[in-house]
Formats: structure tokens, sequence, C-alpha cells
């Protein structure tokens, strides 16, 4: 049996590795704590639960869902659109939800990549925007971020006839897994690039509500004139803790929705209408967790940082998104720390390398484990860098 030379291009899921190594080490006897993965520790605000209970034994709700989703939940994301970034949006016309944005991000290729077309891939990033391109038969080309141009790319340096040939632009703020952060000026760089080259800009905001230290996240959408060259990603698995219940979103150009959800028409069935109207009492019933819920992901933030400081790194706390990102000692590779802290401390934290070649030398550590677990890792981790 001979799989397609696509499969044979895709590299093993990052996570699903991460995974793997805990459970061998389990299976060894060994108490692991992992940094690994951005799966929220904290439940879904309840007042969601319920309504999803509720919706759950309407007979109703048991049958096939709308291709397109209910026309009260495509109001729900228009409506939190314009509350949260005074942005407008038909929601006939410019919102389509989706089984999570991670099933929008990898679908959005075949809506507009033929075989050979470049597409812009913005590095280190979440993985899917690489693998998406690979499975519709695009070439990634890669766009380095640097530490020293704040994890933001310099559009500038990207060839002009290549930019002219690449069907997507792929950015993502607050970033994963840099944790960076964008303004609205930087984003409206990105948009003049994607209108100068005629390329799809796709803005990936899944952490948009997940930010500190005063710093609030914009959307690109509020760049005059976005609409007419970009879509922007969301999702309620990090705002709401919802990360199983597989429910997102994708807003803006109507051109880029309509293709997006012609793809999907034809290889789903739509959210079960039971998880849409748990979403809409979600967006609609107001954010009364989220300071509790960033003051939580804070403190754990500042405790790693507090860790890492104390042996001697020198870099700043991140403003967004559910990770610390960090160098690795001077001549150790991102896969070798990352070894060594699962051998002398028993803590697994994702390599900076598993995000693209600009991660190499890098270490991404999570936010979501609980706060006595995240703890006893710090220490462990402590011990294993200072010893004592």
């Amino acid at each position: 049996m001979k799989t397609a030379r696509r499969i044979a291009a895709l590299p093993p899921y990052l996570f699903a590795e991460i995974d793997r190594k805990v459970s061998e080490r389990k299976a060894a006897g060994v108490d692991v704590i992992s940094f690994g993965v951005g799966d929220p520790d904290l439940p879904t605000p309840g007042h969601i639960v319920e309504e999803l209970a509720r919706a759950a034994y309407d007979a109703s709700t048991h049958q096939y869902p709308s291709y397109f989703g209910l026309p009260g939940f495509r109001q729900a994301i228009a409506d939190f659109y314009a509350r949260r970034f005074g942005v407008t949006l038909d929601p006939g016309t410019q919102v389509l939800p989706l089984i999570g944005s991670k099933e929008g991000i990898a679908h959005l290729p075949w809506a507009f990549v033929d075989p050979g077309d470049p597409v812009l891939v913005t590095e280190p990033g979440y993985p899917v925007y690489e693998v998406g391109t690979i499975l519709a038969g695009g070439e990634p080309v890669h766009i380095p971020l640097r530490a020293e141009d704040g994890w933001f790319p310099r559009l500038e340096t990207v060839d002009g006839a290549v930019a002219d040939r690449a069907k997507i632009l792929w950015l993502g703020y607050p970033a994963n897994p840099t944790a960076a952060v964008a303004s609205l000026e930087q984003l409206e760089q990105a948009v003049r690039f994607a209108a100068d080259h005629e390329v799809l800009l796709a803005h990936d905001n899944a952490y948009s509500e997940i930010t500190y230290d005063g710093f609030v996240a914009p959307s690109v959408l509020q760049v005059p004139g976005a609409v007419d060259t970009a879509v922007e990603f969301g999702s309620l698995s990090k705002i709401y803790n919802m990360t199983g219940w597989r429910i997102g979103w994708v807003v803006g150009n109507p051109e880029a929705i309509e293709a997006l959800g012609r793809v999907k028409t034809n290889i789903d069935s739509g959210i079960f209408n039971a998880i849409q109207r748990a979403g809409m009492a979600a967006l609609n019933g107001g954010m009364d967790h989220l300071p509790a819920l960033l003051a939580t992901y804070q403190r754990r933030r500042d405790r790693i940082m507090e860790v890492f400081w104390d042996a001697g790194w020198k870099v700043d706390a991140p403003k967004g998104a559910l990770y610390v990102w960090l160098p690795t000692p001077a001549g150790e590779s991102s896969v070798d720390f990352t070894a060594r802290l699962l051998d002398d401390a028993g803590v697994v934290v994702a390599p900076g390398s598993g995000y693209g070649p600009s991660g190499e030398g890098y270490i991404r550590l999570s936010l979501t484990i609980s706060d006595d677990r995240l703890e006893e890792g710090c220490e462990r981790v402590r011990k294993a860098l200072v010893g004592g």
C-alpha cells in the first residue's frame, strides 16, 4: 500500500509526539508534569454548560444542522465583533461558524490554493498553517520571525515576485507559540502588503481576549479596507475554556467566506445545534469570568518567569496568549533542552523547532496546568537549572 505524496510530506503532529513521550515516561513509572499542550484546565462557565444541557434535551437539535450555522449563532458572532472591536459584519455573508478554528484554518487553502501555489507562512507559528497548505498541494514559503522584531514579520523582505503569486498570508496575534502581540499599526502594514500583492490575509485571533499588563488585542478587521483582503479566525476554545466543544468561526471578506463555506458543505455537516446554542449563550452572556481567568494565567506566567529569571534568563514576560516562549541555553538545541528537562525534572515542554525552523533555540511552556502541578513543575525546573 502506498500513501499519497502529500502524506509523506507531513511531519508528525507536534502535540501527538508530545503525548507519545508523556505516555512512554508514565509507563516507565515517571511522574510527568506536562507544560506541553495549551488546553485550558479550568472549566467552561456554568451558564454555557447549562444551555448545552437544555439544548441537548430539545429534540429539534438532534437533526442535521445547517451547513452555514444557526442564524442566531452567526448573529452572536457579529454582535461580539461590534461590541469588542467596533466592526460591523453581515451575519449572512461575512460570518461562517466552524468546527473549531483549526478546521477552518486547515481547509482555507483548499478554497484558494492550486497545486504549486505559494503560501506565505510566518514561522515559528501554529503548525496547521503549513500543514493545510501541504494538504492542498501548495508550496509553503516561510517568512522567518525574529525576537529582535518582536516576532512580527518584516514583510518588506518578502520577494515581490513570490508575493505576487502567493494565495494566502498567514498571521496570528496574540501568537502561538511565541506569545507575541501585534499593534493595530502592525496589522495595518500587513493589510497594505496583502492589498498590494492581491493575497488573502488570514489572521488567527483565537487568543484575542487572553492578554496581560493592560494590552488589548486588536482585530485585523479594524483596519480600514481590511475586509477587501482579509479574513479572521476566532474561537470559543481559549476565551471560554471550550477546547473540547469544537466551535469557532471565520469572519471577513465575503468572497473568501463563501469559498470556504463551499468547501465545508462538501466535507462536513455543520456543528451540533446544541453546541451552537451554547455558543450563543457564551457570546451573548458577557465575559464575567474573564478577569479571574486572566488573573490565574498571569499569576502562572509570573511564576514561570520567576524561575527562569532566577536561573539567568534575560527575557520579558509575554503580553498575550497562554504560553511562555523562552530561549534555550547557548549551544543547546530545542530538542536537547527539552530532553534534558524531561530527564532531569520529569517536565515536558514543547521544542520550538516543532513550530518552524526559526523556532530552533526556543521552548514553549503552557500556562494551562493546575496551580499545584505548575508549582511542583516550576520547583523541579528550578532545581534542574540552578540546583538546591
